[in-house]
């Protein structure tokens, strides 16, 4: 009946409850250290550049071996406070299961992408963090591009990384995995993001603090 209290199973309770403690524990291991806050707030990572919004991207262009990353910001769920790092940390930060793609683009199809991505509105899931990439951005639109610190070459090749949800069109993304370069690698997000943070111990935040590669104007 609705509104009934369904009786608690004790010996379901009782199967259940090693397995419950065993999850915990391993979310609650140690998997790397800080020397300060890795920025993640609602209120801070979609109106600007941030350290961990740099470290994720990173992560990305890393393990793709990409030259430069794109990650929405709405895809940064949390910060990381200075310290012990655990797994618990990284499922908070990105939660969602979205897996690691990139795609091999021609440098003009790479600065189409950038003038719309570059002017995303902050405030917003969709206002991007970037790594291995400087530019400016105006009322105007985005200019003087720079990949790896070289100007953006429109004959040039190049792979940039992208999260799945992204990829697909989601927050307004142009639409790229049916590209012929486009690939879906599989590997889910926070997996990255810990493997990135243990290989990476300990992890001096200063190294991800934007410098003005990104600059709105």
């Amino acid at each position: 009946m609705v509104g009934e209290t369904i009786a608690e199973d004790q010996g379901m309770v009782e199967l259940l409850t090693p397995y419950q403690k065993q999850g915990e524990e391993q979310l609650n291991v140690q998997i790397a250290e800080s020397n300060g806050k890795l920025e993640g707030d609602r209120n801070v990572v979609r109106f600007k550049q941030t350290n961990l919004g740099r470290l994720i991207a990173t992560a990305h262009m890393k393990r793709a071996k990409a030259d430069f990353a794109v990650m929405n910001s709405g895809g940064v769920r949390d910060s990381i406070a200075g310290g012990a790092i655990t797994y618990k940390d990284v499922l908070k930060v990105q939660p969602f299961g979205n897996t690691l793609t990139y795609v091999d683009m021609s440098g003009s199809e790479v600065l189409q992408y950038l003038k719309e991505v570059g002017a995303k509105p902050t405030d917003s899931g969709s206002f991007a963090q970037f790594a291995g990439v400087s530019m400016k951005v105006t009322t105007e639109g985005v200019k003087e591009i720079k990949i790896q610190g070289k100007p953006l070459n429109i004959n040039q090749n190049y792979r940039f990384t992208v999260p799945s949800f992204n990829a697909a069109g989601g927050d307004g993304y142009p639409k790229v995995n049916q590209h012929p370069g486009y690939v879906d690698t599989g590997f889910v997000d926070a997996e990255v993001l810990k493997e990135y943070l243990e290989t990476n111990s300990p992890v001096d935040v200063n190294e991800y603090a934007p410098s003005g590669e990104i600059v709105y104007q």
